[in-house]
């Protein structure tokens, strides 16, 4: 009876007449596009020469694990914007637009508030021109292209179930909230934060925590896999870089402070479920049936 129902909704959803016509503009495109190479550049600095960042970066950032963690988030803003410049529909990269707003809208606010701690370089100038611009450009292109969703599923598609659109919405809610709370209290991450903060890290790390959370709230109303599948590579991605940082720089973390192991496990919950979200919705997007796919 289930699979009648969730068969029924899928056709009901899919009959409704489309309100956009699901297109990419092309101002987003070579927006996505130019924004690839600043990504590019800061994952090359922080990650190849994380000691050197005063020098080669925006700032001097110590220790290495918060250039490492910043790098991670960069890898799955590679990832999707890549996507956005190849894909054909808008609406399998809408969801991922007001999370880049957030994010660089936070970094632009971290960076105005601590203008004292960055280095009169050229990664600070490129660095304060990109987050100066990305918060209301993006913002701006999310708007024009509002109408362009059809909120139909695809030709092939997976509906996603009730319950893991929960779950993974309080998941995201969650780092959303945590992320906020690091960021407009950044002393209190000072002193109980995995590793050694400054304020203007902990308010980069808050940034970076919000991420996810703007893009799982967006589950609570829309179903298609097809409009999270390219996030939640972007997500997976950025996660298996967080996991591998916390090896290559364990020697940096305060395991005396409780958040060490709660932040350790919680990456680790957070990738397996991501992993196991992608590989699970691919294999029924790629299986025949009505139960399967929306049709």
């Amino acid at each position: 009876m289930s699979g009648r129902n969730e068969t029924d909704a899928a056709a009901s959803v899919a009959s409704q007449p489309p309100i956009g016509s699901d297109r990419i503009f092309r101002v987003t495109r070579w927006v996505a596009i130019a924004i690839v190479p600043f990504l590019l550049a800061a994952v090359f600095l922080l990650f190849v020469f994380p000691t050197r960042t005063g020098e080669l970066f925006a700032w001097p950032i110590d220790p290495p694990m918060t250039a490492y963690l910043l790098a991670s988030a960069y890898v799955g803003g590679i990832w999707f914007f890549v996507g956005v410049a190849a894909a054909r529909r808008w609406h399998r990269v809408k969801h991922g637009f007001p999370a880049v707003a957030v994010f660089a809208g936070a970094l632009l606010w971290a960076t105005l508030a601590h203008l004292d701690r960055f280095s009169a370089n050229l990664s600070f100038w490129a660095w304060l021109v990109l987050y100066a611009t990305t918060p209301f450009i993006v913002t701006s292109l999310a708007i024009a292209q509002r109408r362009e969703d059809p909120r139909v599923p695809d030709c092939v598609d997976v509906l996603l179930p009730r319950a893991l659109r929960w779950l993974l919405a309080v998941v995201g809610v969650s780092a959303l909230l945590f992320g906020t709370a690091v960021f407009v209290a950044p002393a209190i991450a000072v002193d109980n934060w995995a590793w050694q903060l400054t304020p203007l890290t902990a308010q980069v790390t808050g940034a970076v925590l919000s991420l996810t959370g703007v893009v799982n709230v967006a589950l609570l109303w829309d179903r298609r896999w097809t409009a999270f599948r390219l996030l939640f590579q972007a997500q997976s991605l950025s996660l298996a870089a967080i996991a591998l940082s916390l090896i290559i720089r364990r020697d940096d973390l305060l395991w005396a402070r409780p958040m060490t192991a709660i932040f350790v496990g919680l990456v680790a919950i957070a990738f397996v479920l991501y992993a196991g979200v992608v590989v699970w919705a691919g294999l029924r997007l790629r299986a025949p049936g009505p139960a399967a796919s929306a049709r």
